[in-house]
């Protein structure tokens, strides 16, 4: 089945977690006026169970169109935050939290090339793709303890597949 995206929009995405883009806030200038600061663009969540706020930089490669979207994965302790620092557009695929992912419910979106995302705690999601090579801040829950979960997605009938973007 080939799978279709849409454009991110913070509204359509809510249910997911949070776009982090500019205009998300009341610009606040700081720094006599040479900087302008767009605060609390994502409801962070590292912090069950003791865990500590991580900063990391991810270098993400294309997978490759068509694309076998053949398992997401979970943070059940924390929310994930992906902001590129590159210019670059990327897909974005979710699923509602539960036990299961029902393979209807899977939501995919494709970004402006300036927006971020952060999935809430528990959002079943597939890693970045990205169309070109590009890196990301990413911010996520640090400690010992496990924070991931995978669904195999079921490969019995027709695959789906992402196909390339336009």
């Amino acid at each position: 089945m080939s799978l279709t995206w849409e454009p991110l929009h913070r509204d359509r995405f809510a249910p997911f977690g949070d776009v982090i883009e500019v205009g998300g806030g009341t610009p606040i200038p700081i720094n006599d006026g040479t900087t302008v600061r767009h605060s609390d663009l994502a409801a962070i969540d590292v912090t069950e169970g003791g865990g500590r706020p991580v900063v990391s930089i991810f270098e993400s490669r294309p997978f490759g169109f068509p694309l076998a979207i053949r398992e997401l994965e979970r943070h059940p302790l924390s929310s994930q935050a992906f902001v590129p620092l590159d210019r670059q557009r990327f897909f974005v695929i979710v699923a509602p939290p539960g036990d299961t992912v029902d393979p209807a419910d899977i939501r995919i979106f494709f970004t402006n090339g300036a927006q971020g995302v952060n999935f809430r705690r528990g959002v079943w999601h597939h890693p970045a793709i990205v169309v070109t090579p590009m890196r990301f801040l990413v911010i996520d829950r640090g400690t010992a303890e496990p924070n991931c979960d995978l669904f195999p997605l079921p490969t019995v009938g027709e695959p789906l597949v992402l196909a390339a973007p336009r």
